[in-house]
């Protein structure tokens, strides 16, 4: 991703940052979450919305325990 540092998400907390590019198999979407908690979800999706729909089951297990 063009605002990862050495490799690393330079997404702030709270925050998303996500950056789309052309594979053979057609668009896609890199996508990174950092928590408030500055835990950081990263994930490969079809579309924004599909990542975005990752991210927020995600959250809903963390806050589920």
């Amino acid at each position: 991703m063009k605002n990862d540092v050495n490799g690393c998400s330079t997404c702030p907390a709270g925050g998303e940052q996500y950056e789309e590019y052309n594979t053979p198999r057609g668009k896609r979407v890199q996508y990174d979450y950092r928590a408030p908690d500055n835990t950081l979800f990263t994930c490969t999706a079809k579309s924004l919305e599909e990542a975005r729909a990752k991210r927020d089951k995600w959250v809903e297990a963390r806050q589920n325990g």
